[in-house]
């Protein structure tokens, strides 16, 4: 502070004295001012505390512009160029003029205030014109390496930041329409890009840019009166095909920006542009920019393109147009409150030009930002989708010619179009007949697929699209273009992997598939079309390839609807004709046949058309395959995977009977319980070996449900074989209770239609990790002893009961006898809990299912040694008086 006092009474004392002085005396004194103001600035870092800091800055700006001026007197262009260098750089003993420049420099980033005394100076008519030289007028050779020196970068960097910061102030522009060099300088940008100095290109345009928009009316007012726009706009055309396209972009640019930016004050520059056939200069430069590198040009080619999309909406009246509303029509779209924001088209020729580069140029890059900006344009206004749409009609020309581009701009082209109805809740018929057609010819795959994604996304926004699509003859295209497709697939099976148009035409395919699916969900009417079509046998063929499976499922279950039998003749069939290692299709079936089943309705044609069975074969078929270790094919399918299909097996067929009498006297009456345990059984985990039992003494006790959590929810060992019995045997208590349909003990899997087959992937967890304790979904309980001892829980499914007492044996094994008698004993007890309540009994005795179960364990029961002749025992006690047969009991 000390410092900048001392120096404000130095300066006092100069305004004092400096009319008194001799004019080169007064000059010498400000310099000799000007290092020591320096000087404090930088030990100040950079915080200047002057009081007088607005006189100083006038002072110092208009040494600088007399000095200037001075150096430009009566000298050729070349000459004062190569003075002004020397005034301004910092070379030999002769400063003086780098000072000024760094002095103003510093003063011009102070406040508006100073700048405005900067202004007042007469500087900005001075700089320009030192611009205007430095750029139009390159030296041979700036250094001895022909490069610009570091004293040269610096010098340009503060006359430009000078310039940036007195231009960017209307006052400022205002004092350059004193001299000419401003219309001089934006006509030399169009005429001599390709000859001005290099270095001085960038900084020409920052300078011209901030001076655009800074216009006010004189200054426009200015440029239209020496026809600077039409003038630029002639050389512009004349430059344009000698050189680069990039630097055609570049000085284009520059032009743009004065008729882009004079708009808000005056629209005489865009008249002049509009009038001199500016439009068709930038489609000209536009177009040759086609095949640039990428980032070759880009900023400026951006830059034109971003200005081109604003001046769509500068124009003098509002475009009227009325349409005609195509109906049907989403039930929430209502054109009368379409209301416009102001931001809507109101230039159609500016527009015109964006729609023509996209229907001339194959270019991603162009065609790309053709569509931003549309996409643009509507984001601005809602109804300026309708007031292009109904004059010029954009998105129906490009509809006809999306198939020429490259594929990322039909994928953008796609989303656009998918835009309007997911947007603007607007269904564009016109459009989406072209689409469709599009789809009918198939010339590109690619876009064949893509279009298809489109109407696939919008149909799954609104059941509108159901009819829409049917009453158009999309539906019925799609059902032909599967059976010819279902044809291929099964004279082709067993063929060697697709290439790369094949794989295009397999998710064609995939995408076909769920759009049929999409129509026939929830619509009994396209459901009724695809079975007239003679459809359904075409269909079941796609079953076989997993990337089609999900929607295929769908369109069958669709079916369903209309006729339970058709669908399950069609899934039992294919579960039973299913081999070994299709462990995922079998998977997928019985899920889907869990869906229908929900449906009480469904549970006679499932039975009717050998479902039961069909689900035992299933189990039959596994047989072997939780042996330890796993041997054959079952070897490579995992344990996990193995129980995931014995679950839902055994769901499907608790599904079946679920509140279903007759399937329950059905299943029951055909002994498929028994088949059922004995299918269970041999499954390989459970003891099928003959040979007595040896009893032993059980140092400890633990009921079920602890030994269930103690295999799976410690650190306790547990062998493989003992813990795939135990889940077995939870499904089978669910079973009892009719809830194991309403179970999810595994985590859903559902690949989009395409991805890579479920074997491919790798498992979440790993194989010896239990269902039950690791992939119970959220809203499960999880599995603890209380779920185990349920004293009042009525028996749904006494058979099941039967199913695990037949079991029973089967859970002892050789070199486990303490381990297999202690879990048998826990079954046992578990199962004298469940006959605690009385309508347990009840159910039990009225079975007839009792003689089954003696019969199964009578080795237990004649042989009073036997480790479960006691507890089979005193389960039977509890079933005396509610007996229908004592006599058997007895």
């Amino acid at each position: 502070p000390l410092q900048w006092d001392t120096l404000g009474r130095q300066f006092v004392e100069y305004e004092q004295m400096a009319p008194f002085l001799h004019p080169e005396e007064q000059q010498r004194r400000l310099l000799d001012f000007l290092p020591l103001f320096l000087k404090a600035w930088e030990q100040s870092a950079g915080v200047i505390v002057f009081p007088n800091i607005q006189l100083l800055a006038g002072e110092v700006s208009k040494l600088l512009t007399k000095e200037i001026k001075r150096k430009l007197n009566g000298k050729p262009a070349e000459e004062a160029r190569l003075a002004l260098e020397q005034l301004l750089q910092q070379k030999g003993e002769a400063k003086d003029g780098h000072l000024l420049l760094k002095s103003v420099y510093l003063l011009s980033q102070t406040d508006l205030r100073t700048v405005c005394n900067i202004i007042g100076s007469g500087l900005p008519a001075a700089l320009m014109q030192c611009l205007y030289l430095f750029f139009t007028f390159p030296l041979k050779k700036t250094s001895d390496d022909g490069e610009t020196s570091e004293d040269d970068t610096e010098t340009q960097e503060m006359l430009v930041k000078i310039m940036l910061n007195m231009y960017r102030e209307e006052q400022g522009v205002e004092e350059l329409l004193a001299a000419d060099k401003l219309q001089s300088l934006i006509i030399a940008t169009a005429s001599l890009w390709d000859q001005c100095s290099h270095s001085w290109k960038v900084p020409t345009g920052r300078v011209l840019r901030t001076i655009s928009k800074a216009q006010t009316k004189n200054s426009i007012v200015y440029l239209q009166a020496v026809d600077c726009i039409k003038i630029a706009i002639q050389n512009l055309f004349k430059m344009g095909d000698a050189i680069p396209p990039c630097d055609v972009c570049e000085a284009a640019s520059i032009v743009l920006c004065f008729v882009k930016d004079s708009y808000p004050v005056s629209s005489a520059l865009l008249t002049e542009f509009e009038n001199n056939d500016g439009y068709q200069l930038l489609l000209k430069i536009l177009l040759r920019c086609e095949g640039l590198q990428e980032n070759e040009g880009d900023p400026y080619l951006d830059e034109i393109l971003d200005m081109l999309t604003c001046l769509t909406t500068c124009g003098k009246t509002e475009l009227k147009v009325s349409g005609n509303i195509v109906h049907p029509q989403l039930p929430h779209f209502d054109f009368e409150q379409t209301r416009s924001s102001g931001m809507t088209v109101k230039n159609l020729q500016a527009f015109q030009v964006l729609q023509s580069i996209f229907l001339k140029s194959n270019d991603q890059h162009l065609c790309g930002r053709v569509l931003e900006a549309i996409g643009t344009i509507w984001a601005w206004d809602r109804v300026n989708f309708f007031l292009l749409e109904w004059t010029l009609q954009p998105i129906n020309q490009f509809t006809d010619i999306i198939h020429f581009k490259p594929h990322p701009v039909q994928v953008q082209f796609f989303r656009l179009v998918e835009s309007i109805v997911l947007d603007l809740s607007y269904v564009p018929h016109e459009i989406l007949k072209k689409v469709q057609y599009l789809i009918k010819e198939n010339v590109v795959p690619f876009c064949t697929l893509t279009a298809l994604r489109c109407l696939l996304s919008m149909t799954e926004k609104d059941p509108l699209f159901s009819d829409i699509f049917r009453d158009s003859g999309l539906l019925g295209l799609l059902l032909a273009l599967l059976r010819k497709q279902a044809k291929i697939l099964r004279k082709s099976a067993g063929t060697c992997a697709p290439g790369l148009e094949e794989s295009t035409e397999k998710e064609l395919n995939a995408v076909m598939l769920k759009m049929v699916a999409a129509l026939t969900v929830g619509s009994v009417r396209n459901t009724v079309v695809l079975k007239d079509y003679g459809m359904v046998p075409y269909i079941k063929i796609f079953l076989d390839d997993e990337c089609y499976r999900r929607a295929t499922l769908s369109i069958l279950e669709q079916l369903s609807v209309i006729n339970y039998e058709e669908y399950m003749s069609i899934i039992i069939g294919a579960l039973c004709s299913s081999t070994q290692g299709e462990l995922q299709l079998k998977l997928d079936l019985l899920k889907s046949l869990l869906r229908i089943l929900e449906n009480p309705k469904s549970h006679s044609a499932f039975r009717t058309c050998s479902g039961f069975n069909g689900l035992l074969s299933l189990l039959s078929d596994m047989e072997g395959a939780l042996q330890d270790p796993p041997s054959g094919l079952w070897a490579a399918v995992g344990q996990n995977s193995v129980l995931e299909l014995v679950f839902y097996t055994l769901q499907g067929i608790t599904a079946a009977l679920h509140l279903d009498p007759v399937n329950s006297s059905f299943f029951q009456r055909n002994g498929l319980f028994e088949k059922m345990a004995e299918d269970l059984g041999s499954l390989g985990c459970f003891w099928t070996q003959g040979g007595g039992q040896i009893s032993v003494s059980l140092e400890k006790t633990r009921t079920f449900g602890e030994l269930l959590d103690a295999a799976f929810c410690s650190s306790e060992p547990f062998p493989v074989w003992l813990k795939n019995c135990i889940q077995i045997l939870s499904f089978l208590d669910h079973m009892v209770k009719g809830t194991l349909h309403l179970e999810n003990y595994f985590k859903e899997t559902k690949p989009e239609m395409g991805e890579a087959p479920r074997e491919d992937q790798e498992a979440p967890q790993v194989q010896e990790e239990h269902p039950v304790a690791f992939k119970r979904s959220a809203n499960k309980l999880p599995v603890s002893a209380h779920r185990w001892e349920i004293g009042d829980c009525a028996i749904v499914q006494p058979g099941a009961v039967c199913v695990m007492v037949r079991l029973l044996p089967k859970l002892y094994k050789e070199g486990h006898p303490q381990l297999s008698q202690e879990i048998q004993c826990a079954v046992v007890d578990h199962i004298q809990s469940l006959v605690k309540s009385e309508k347990s009994r009840q159910v039990m005795c009225e079975s007839g299912l009792l003689s089954t179960i003696i019969t199964s364990c009578q080795d237990a029961f004649r042989n009073q040694d036997h480790p479960l002749h006691l507890p089979l025992t005193r389960v039977f006690e509890k079933l005396a008086s509610q007996a229908i047969e004592p006599d058997v009991l007895r």
